[in-house]
């Protein structure tokens, strides 16, 4: 599953070349290594090339954040409307988000998440706003998702626990234990029932 969500099919634009190698580079040899120049190399541009784009490392940071804030906005959405309209909409989104995915497509966001974010905080942790500014929005719909209170943010808190776990590399749940955990929070996706009538 790719991030880079910001060109279309066939070469990517300068830009996108910088922010991809950038990821790279954080990935494999840790934002400690993260300079433009070392960026520029191997995005293949010039070092005025880079800076034309990204003036600098903050600047560099700032972007790859916001292009990961945009597309995690983005798979929400999308996976959202895959649900059928009603109550619980959201929380059954989140609940696909988190344990529905394949396990490559999980290793894949978790990873590339896991260089962004680390590396933004690791900087600055106010460039995480656009991400928590996603965050946001989702625990407001899933507020908002008819369901009791609690129970779509355990949904949530429990999709974000794991989505940690990958992340740190703290623990792999196995297929058996992933669809356990999927089915009993499933029990939480019943909507409110209806205020009794005076």
């Amino acid at each position: 599953m790719s991030l880079a969500i910001a060109h279309q099919a066939g070469s990517p634009d300068a830009r996108t070349r910088i922010l991809d190698a950038a990821e790279a580079i954080i990935r494999t040899r840790g934002v400690a290594s993260l300079t433009l120049d070392a960026a520029a190399r191997e995005a293949g541009v010039s070092k005025g090339g880079l800076l034309y784009h990204f003036a600098s490392k903050e600047a560099l940071l700032h972007a790859l954040l916001g292009r990961m804030a945009e597309w995690m906005r983005q798979d929400f959405a999308a996976t959202v409307d895959r649900q059928p309209e009603g109550p619980s909409r959201v929380a059954r989104a989140m609940l696909e988000w988190g344990f529905g995915a394949a396990p490559e497509a999980v290793d894949e966001r978790c990873g590339r998440a896991a260089a962004v974010f680390l590396a933004c905080f690791h900087h600055d942790p106010a460039l995480l706003d656009p991400a928590r500014a996603v965050v946001a929005g989702i625990r407001e719909a899933i507020a908002g998702d008819g369901l009791p209170l609690g129970h779509g943010q355990v949904i949530m808190a429990a999709a974000d626990g794991l989505f940690m776990a990958r992340i740190f590399d703290l623990y792999t749940p196995g297929a058996a234990e992933l669809a356990a955990m999927q089915a009993t929070l499933a029990r939480l996706l019943e909507p409110a029932p209806p205020e009794p009538t005076p």
